[in-house]
């Protein structure tokens, strides 16, 4: 889970490298975003050529997350960083690749382009 302010990094060919949640939108009073949220971020390392500069304002997708999800069969998952991928205003992904693994989960929150797009889903 993450809360205000937690590092996330990229996993997406966007050009923006490092990012700092800033914003939980729609969750009412809790504080946490889980996997398949859409959340608010802001861009704190970006490549100079990039589609997304530095101090961008964008909207993400959260595919992993360092913190043990529990599943409806029993089952955790893991992964070894939190990691998210940049979409625009409608939905469509900023970049074409998505590198590493991408959560089941992310289905279901209904981001069928993030996980058609992974190269494995866990």
């Amino acid at each position: 889970m993450l809360q205000h302010r937690s590092k996330i990094s990229v996993a997406d060919n966007s050009g923006a490298l490092d990012l700092m949640l800033i914003g939980i939108p729609g969750r009412g009073r809790k504080r946490v975003a889980k996997l398949g949220d859409v959340v608010t971020a802001v861009v704190k390392k970006a490549a100079p050529s990039g589609a997304v500069k530095k101090s961008q304002i964008v909207k993400v997708v959260i595919v992993r997350l360092r913190r043990s999800t529990r599943r409806p069969d029993g089952t955790h998952i893991k992964f070894s960083d939190n990691a998210a991928v940049l979409i625009d205003g409608t939905g469509n992904l900023v970049g074409t690749r998505i590198l590493g693994p991408v959560a089941a989960e992310v289905r279901k929150a209904g981001f069928a382009k993030v996980v058609s797009q992974a190269a494995e889903v866990f």
